[in-house]
């Protein structure tokens, strides 16, 4: 799948590249301060991603509707990937729980895998995993990412 356009943002955790496709959100990537914040923000689905995020970051948006287009990921990834987005806003699960939801509950090793490799972080909420001591445990882009996103959601 073609990307459609894409979106350098500036963001309470740093300088985000947001890309979709015709189907949805492909990918929110963790930048550099670009360099040029030259962008093609042309199509529908990411007026309404940068929309939003805006929204997101200004603590007013709590759930997203822009939809979701994951161009990677095994099937495994892509259940872990929707049970995530089932997590409420300002609430956590551990890498146990959804394991459990998924109805795999001896798979939380697999279901970290499967946490680490989404390329859609926030709108797929990744940052609500923890483990099951409660404490934050990774967090690709690095944990103060992942503090900065549940001190925004009030859930730590």
């Amino acid at each position: 799948m073609k990307k459609e356009a894409y979106h350098y943002h500036a963001s309470i955790v740093g300088w985000l590249l947001l890309e979709v496709c015709t189907k949805g959100a492909t990918s929110i990537s963790f930048v550099e301060k670009p360099d040029s914040l030259e962008r093609d923000i042309s199509s529908h689905r990411m007026e309404k991603l940068v929309t939003e995020m805006d929204g997101y970051f200004a603590g007013k948006l709590m759930r997203f509707t822009t939809p979701v287009f994951p161009l990677g990921g095994s099937a495994f990834a892509r259940k872990v990937w929707d049970t995530l987005m089932l997590i409420p806003y300002g609430e956590t699960k551990s890498y146990s729980q959804v394991a459990a939801l998924i109805g795999r509950p001896l798979a939380h090793r697999a279901v970290g895998s499967a946490v680490g490799s989404n390329e859609i972080p926030i709108i797929i909420p990744c940052h609500r995993v923890v483990r099951s001591d409660g404490t934050l445990g990774g967090y690709g882009p690095g944990i103060e990412f992942k503090k900065k996103l549940l001190h925004l959601e009030k859930a730590l």
